[in-house]
């Protein structure tokens, strides 16, 4: 309430309050004065009535008083509208009461004047209440008084026209309290909206603040009325117009200004850094109206000089320009890891803002992934164009793809062999230049190239090459503030290029290094015709592999395997990998066992990583083995983590067969699981890596799908298995290396094989060689014969010596002849060296001369130990 328009508020509402107070004071007093005044004559005038009424007089002396009077007086007392109407003796005793009870006793209140002749009226507290009563004294004809008649009246019946009057003014005071209330309340919130809360001291000195800063401010200010006089103008419009001192007041057209300011400032209307020129001076000029939120009408213009922002704006514009092409500079070049690609963005961009036309050569051994030599160059050696963008394609520059060697004295040469940039606002004072190479000078001069800017491409102190910019004769020549901006986007270009240089050298080594890890070719084999396909993934090597292995007894083992993780470690693990399997191979293990091995020495590894700190692991893996038998056409697969193969039958129809899973390689601890599958001959075998199904935009379970429908085909060949599943599969950008295995399955004809039973007698040795001699002599082996039957003597030998049970005989004529000898034993046979004295020892030397290899391999029924020899015709 400190405000002016509070202490307004406050002050209307109590003089609201203090009219409507008097004002019921005044009719509240009048009221029980007009109620007294009211009971009084109706208790006189029925006295009185009834005094003076005939016949009274003979009813006081008759015998009984009461009987007679008593109708009488309650008669008159309801038509009278009194509460009480009393005749009385001279003594005061009642004749008469509204209250039978109260017959007979004293009248209450004072009698002595009306014994005396006179009227007496009271204010007493009778049996009725508060009562106004009038007593009246009862003549006879002599005059003399022989009773007394009494009428009274409580006041509170008496009814008032104030009553209602009062209610009234109740009514109107609230109504007139509530209508002032709003009003103040209203006019309030008007001069609280004007003087924003502000008490009178308060206004003083924000009056005398506005005025100070109106003076002291750096901008005009100007307010004119609508009839275009000068309110007010502050000392900074005075000094921009150069008003003179009794300037406010006068009208706009008096003060001598130009036609345009005048009109400008008279026109009232909304302007928007409008510029005039007022002597040598610029002005931004802004008008507003004044009469927008209720104000009085007119209009306030604000002048601003804005001689030297025009200026600090051009150097504003050009810093924000450059700012502009190095922002697009630094988003754009260096997006990809491919040299040409870096240097086209390069390019790209200089001739968008920068320049007319820009080109970038680099030094040769840059495009491989090499580093060009260290140390100072005398010359500039020879230099391949990689980009060039302009304004068209029609210029006499070198195109994009050639090399050439730039003539010592050129801008080019020099910027490259001095390491510095160069800088060549006006090509046609290039005298040297001119000298060294005149038809090339001149076929850039004619084209209209008239200024260039050089700047060699250096990134960790290696030369790479170099940027040329050109403007031609439409632009503007390039000055010494536009070397810096050339310098920094040829910075960071020579970054990214060194980087994508550096990534291509090792990703060259990578992709050499798992090449060389992969197999060269496939060996040769009857069992399966085999196709594959191997795609490193562009951006960088990962840890894919296949491999074929051939097995004794004319089976083929095909392995399939994903590391995780790309880069030199991958391609490496991967290679210690699959030399692992081959390793395991040797061994003639089921795939489960061959897995489990393998799983230990990835754990091995992986600890030795451990302890010598070393964050590449190889936990993760996954490796998929399977070793197929052309002679039963029963194949047995084993898998850890990986993907699940796929079974072409010769129908067409496709299956993946239900593998158990397996960890990973690595985890340890659990046990892996191999199934046998009985494989139709013609059905195709396929497997495959999840870079081939899997995809950043294509999940696993739509690669499945389209691979089963691309397999759904009879009839196909294995490379043309491979050539469709990569042409619906590959992904328009490879991230992941694809491994492709495609193994379709052949049978062993029956009549090159052979097999029989030997009693376990060594009597029965010679009748094993004899069939063994008849079975070459129709395979027309008989060359080998003689050195068969050595083999096959000395290996039923051992069976018999160490073993028990039945002992079985098999021949395979493959690509060479195989001698298998199946026993229940689980002892497997050593080849040593006999001594000169021993009696035995010699029979494995001997298999082990004659056959070109030989080993043992365990069945669950014991072991099958044999010797393998090389055919000249093998069978194809």
């Amino acid at each position: 309430m400190r405000s002016v328009a509070g202490q307004m508020f406050v002050l209307q509402v109590l003089i609201v309050l203090l009219l409507v107070v008097a004002a019921v004071a005044t009719l509240v007093f009048q009221a029980r004065s007009d109620r007294f005044q009211g009971a009084r004559n109706r208790s006189l005038a029925a006295a009185e009535s009834f005094a003076h009424s005939p016949g009274l007089v003979e009813a006081i002396r008759g015998p009984d008083p009461t009987k007679v009077l008593q109708p009488l007086t309650e008669t008159a007392r309801k038509r009278a509208g009194v509460d009480f109407v009393v005749v009385m003796d001279r003594a005061g005793i009642r004749y008469t009461h509204p209250k039978p009870e109260e017959i007979g006793r004293r009248f209450v209140g004072t009698i002595e004047p009306s014994l005396a002749g006179r009227v007496t009226i009271e204010s007493v507290f009778g049996p009725l209440g508060h009562e106004v009563q009038a007593v009246v004294p009862v003549r006879d004809d002599r005059g003399t008084i022989v009773g007394m008649v009494s009428s009274g009246l409580q006041v509170s019946r008496v009814s008032s026209g104030i009553d209602r009057q009062l209610r009234v003014v109740l009514g109107a005071g609230a109504a007139a309290l509530a209508l002032a209330t709003i009003s103040t309340a209203l006019v309030s919130r008007r001069l609280r909206r004007q003087t924003h809360g502000l008490g009178p001291a308060e206004m003083t000195r924000m009056y005398e603040h506005h005025d100070a800063v109106l003076h002291a401010v750096r901008e005009g200010v100007l307010i004119v009325d609508a009839e275009g006089h000068v309110l007010l103008a502050n000392d900074e419009a005075r000094r921009l117009l150069r008003l003179a001192p009794d300037a406010e007041r006068r009208r706009v057209t008096d003060l001598g200004l130009d036609s345009r300011t005048t009109e400008l400032l008279v026109s009232g209307g909304v302007v928007t850094d409008e510029v005039l020129r007022v002597g040598d001076r610029l002005l931004a000029v802004n008008i507003r109206p004044t009469d927008r939120r209720g104000g009085p009408p007119g209009s306030v213009a604000t002048l601003r000089d804005s001689t030297e922002l025009l200026a600090l704006a051009g150097k504003a514009e050009s810093a924000q320009s450059r700012l502009r092409l190095l922002y697009d500079a630094s988003m754009t070049i260096g997006t990809t890891l491919d040299v040409q690609r870096t240097a086209e963005e390069l390019t790209q961009v200089a001739v968008t803002w920068f320049a007319d036309y820009a080109t970038v050569d680099l030094a040769e051994p840059v495009l491989s992934g090499d580093e060009p030599p260290a140390g100072a160059y005398s010359e500039a050696p020879e230099l391949h164009r990689v980009a060039l963008a302009g304004l068209s394609d029609d210029h006499p520059l070198y195109r994009a793809g050639e090399l050439h060697r730039y003539a010592p004295v050129t801008p080019m040469a020099r910027g490259f062999v001095t390491g510095r940039s160069v800088l060549v606002p006006d090509m046609r004072a290039a005298d040297d230049w001119r000298a060294q190479d005149p038809e090339r000078f001149q076929l850039v001069l004619n084209h209209g190239c008239q200024s260039l800017i050089t700047v060699p491409l250096r990134a960790r102190g290696v030369l790479l090459g170099v940027a040329n910019f050109w403007r031609s004769r439409d632009n503007t020549p390039f000055e010494e503030g536009d070397v810096s901006l050339a310098e920094e986007m040829a910075a960071r270009a020579a970054v990214c290029i060194d980087n994508a240089r550096r990534f291509t050298r090792e990703h060259a080594m990578a992709l050499t290094l798992q090449h060389s890890l992969l197999p060269h070719g496939l060996p040769e084999q009857n069992a399966l015709d085999i196709a594959h396909r191997y795609l490193p993934a562009q951006t960088g090597v990962g840890g894919d592999w296949f491999d074929v292995i051939p097995l004794p007894g004319a089976r083929v083992g095909l392995v399939v395997g994903d590391v995780v993780g790309h880069g030199l470690h991958a391609a490496a693990t991967m290679g210690r990998l699959r030399t692992a399997v081959q390793n395991f191979s040797t061994l003639d293990l089921p795939p489960d066992e061959l897995l489990s091995y393998l799983d230990e020495l990835v754990n091995r590894i992986d600890q030795e990583a451990a302890v010598a700190d070393e964050e590449t692991v190889i936990t993760g893996a996954t490796c998929l083995y399977a070793i197929y038998d052309p002679s039963s056409g029963i194949c047995s697969l084993s898998r850890a983590g990986h993907l699940l193969p796929a079974l072409v039958h010769p129908d067409g129809t496709v299956e993946f067969p239900e593998l158990p899973a397996g960890p990973p390689l690595g985890l340890g601890g659990l046990p892996f699981e191999a199934v046998d599958l009985r494989l139709p001959e013609g059905s195709s075998l396929v497997l495959y890596t999840d870079g081939l199904v899997e995809d950043r935009s294509r999940d696993i379970d739509v690669g499945l799908r389209v691979l089963t429908t691309t397999l759904a085909h009879p009839g196909r060949m294995p490379d043309e298995i491979c050539e469709a599943v990569l042409g619906a599969l590959l992904p328009d950008r490879q991230r992941d290396d694809i491994a492709l295995l495609v193994a379709r399955t052949r049978l062993t004809d029956p009549d090159r094989m052979a097999a029989w039973e030997v009693p376990s007698d060594p009597a029965a040795v010679a009748e094993a060689r004899a069939e063994l001699t008849r079975q070459l002599t129709r395979w027309g082996l008989d060359e080998a014969v003689f050195s068969s039957e050595l083999i096959l003597s000395e290996l039923i030998t051992n069976a018999i010596r160490y073993a028990t049970g039945p002992i079985r005989v098999r021949l395979l004529y493959d690509r060479g002849l195989i001698c298998e000898v199946f026993d229940t034993s689980s002892t497997s046979p050593h080849l040593r060296h006999a001594a000169e004295e021993d009696e035995g020892g010699r029979g494995l030397f001997l298999v082990a001369q004659l056959a070109q290899r030989w080993g043992t391999r365990y069945t669950p029924e014991g072991k099958i130990i044999w010797a393998e020899q090389v055919m000249e015709q093998p069978v194809p």
